[in-house]
Formats: C-alpha cells, sequence, structure tokens
C-alpha cells in the first residue's frame, strides 16, 4: 500500500517513489532542475513560495521542489516505515 509523506504545506508524495531527498545546493541537482524547468509536468514546485530546501527525485523523473530540509524529509520517511514494521497503521 503507498504511503504518503507530508512534504510542507499540505502538499504529500508517495513514497514508493521517492529514489532521493537531496539539497537544492548540490551542482547536478541545478543543472538537472534548470533541464526540467521548461517541461511542466517533470517539475513540481510545492515550497509555497518559500525557498526551496530539499529537491525530491521520483523513480518516474520527477523533481519535487520542498521548503522542508532533506533531514526532516528523510526523518518522516523513516518514521512511516518503522511505525509500518511495528504493524501500526495510521487512518
Amino acid at each position: 500500500m503507498a504511503r504518503l509523506i507530508n512534504i510542507g504545506f499540505g502538499n504529500v508524495v508517495n513514497s514508493q517513489k521517492i529514489v532521493a531527498v537531496v539539497s537544492p545546493d548540490a551542482a547536478p541537482v541545478k543543472m538537472n532542475g534548470a533541464e526540467h524547468k521548461g517541461e511542466s509536468r517533470s517539475l513540481i514546485d510545492a515550497t509555497q513560495g518559500r525557498k526551496t530546501k530539499a529537491v525530491i527525485v521520483t523513480s518516474d523523473d520527477y523533481l519535487v521542489l520542498s521548503a522542508l530540509q532533506p533531514e526532516t524529509i528523510a526523518r518522516r520517511f523513516a518514521e512511516i516505515y518503522e511505525n509500518e514494521d511495528k504493524g501500526e497503521t495510521h487512518e
């Protein structure tokens, strides 16, 4: 079953599609982001106008921009799977 991770401001991402959560300051991320800017389908801005602090790369080749720190998103990701391993469900 797909689990959704809150990436800030009510925006969520399917946890099963996440390949990486990286800092937007890395040079390869900046270049890849520039390539995607012209393609409206592959770059999703979920920052609500705030500074981009994390870029989420998905298996479907989408880049999702988030205003949360990569560590925050990684912690939320880990919490979902820790709770799943314990047999807990959130409904």
